[in-house]
């Protein structure tokens, strides 16, 4: 093992008591980033959240006040599964005409599997926004094996309370915290 060997040969720079905990922490984790031979995380679409206003709310001015958080958390969701090692974000920018087509998703039956596939993702991470009222929003996420199986691996349901960047903010950090990468789930990895 690779990491368990490079927190031994450690031992002489840091003591031996901290170099002993690394290389069995990385013996056991076998996910943690110990050096360039670790294992890098699941390849996954990361296609964000969608947005379904019960209200109908139109006002121009409430419907850029959405787009602006959707595209806020949208970028927080991806900065925490990029950062956490366990997914590694695929790029779906060579999709963007065809996501564009077939959005929103939650109206075309599983139909973001192929482009995630095609992206050479093996998950892939969809979930909505939806407005119930200006006070309460339901976040939905859920990450899915992509080919094949299309099974459901983890997901998560939060109601927020209050319709600001915060709030908003902390239903996305709940759900990839407490749901999508808790400690306490077994590995990702579909292999």
């Amino acid at each position: 093992m690779w990491c368990a060997y490079k927190g031994l040969q450690t031992a002489r720079r840091v003591g031996a008591g901290l170099a002993v905990a690394l290389a069995i922490s990385c013996a056991f984790a076998g996910v943690l980033a110990c050096g360039p031979a670790a294992a890098a995380g699941v390849p996954t679409a990361v296609f964000g959240f969608e947005f379904f206003d019960d209200t109908l709310d139109t006002r121009p001015d409430v419907l850029a006040e959405q787009a602006a958080r959707l595209k806020l958390v949208n970028a927080e969701l991806a900065r925490l599964i990029a950062e956490s090692g366990e997914m590694a974000p695929v790029d779906l920018k060579g999709e963007a005409a065809r996501i564009a087509e077939l959005g929103p998703f939650y109206k075309c039956n599983g139909c973001e599997a192929e482009i995630a596939g095609a992206a050479g993702a093996q998950l892939e991470v969809l979930g909505m926004v939806r407005k119930l009222s200006n006070l309460i929003l339901t976040f939905t996420i859920r990450v899915k094996e992509v080919g094949g199986t299309e099974r459901l691996v983890r997901g998560g349901q939060v109601d927020i309370r209050g319709n600001t960047d915060e709030s908003w903010l902390r239903g996305v950090r709940y759900l990839v915290k407490n749901r999508i990468l808790a400690p306490d789930r077994p590995p990702l990895d579909p292999r």
